[in-house]
């Protein structure tokens, strides 16, 4: 029981909520998948959220890094990344605990997903991106 893989869908949540909540439950010791990680929202006026993950990924070097994600799961895992001591063996060991998908997997299509109501993106007149948009603006091809 203690290896069993509770699965979370990220349709709708903003990353920055239910990152934290993840991180938090990684620390506990749960084993989390998850899926729709593409799905998941960035809040804040669009050309901002995309001017700050493009200068992410330009800093650094190729050889040395800081190494920025552009595909939405890994996007997703290393913002994750960034609420756990990540420094330390627990924050190691908890992010090992971690998977992040796009879609649904075939090993995971039959079991219960559940989501996170605090981190619920609400409606508001400014249209949220999501990591798949902000992937395609990033440069990914699919």
């Amino acid at each position: 029981m203690a290896n069993e893989v509770k699965v979370i869908d990220a349709t709708g949540l903003v990353l920055g909520r239910a990152s934290s909540h993840i991180a938090k439950r990684l620390l506990q010791g749960e084993h989390l998948a998850v899926i729709n990680a593409d799905s998941a929202v960035v809040l804040g006026d669009r050309d901002t959220v995309i001017h700050s993950y493009a200068d992410a990924r330009a800093r650094g070097s190729v050889r040395k890094g800081p190494y920025y994600p552009r595909t939405p799961e890994r996007i997703f895992r290393r913002t994750v990344r960034g609420m756990l001591p990540f420094k330390r063996s627990t924050g190691r060991e908890a992010f090992q605990r971690l998977q992040a998908y796009n879609g649904v997997p075939t090993d995971l299509k039959g079991k219960p997903a559940e989501t996170i109501e605090g981190a619920r993106a609400t409606p508001s007149l400014r249209e949220p991106i999501t990591l798949l948009e902000l992937s395609r603006l990033l440069g990914v091809k699919s």
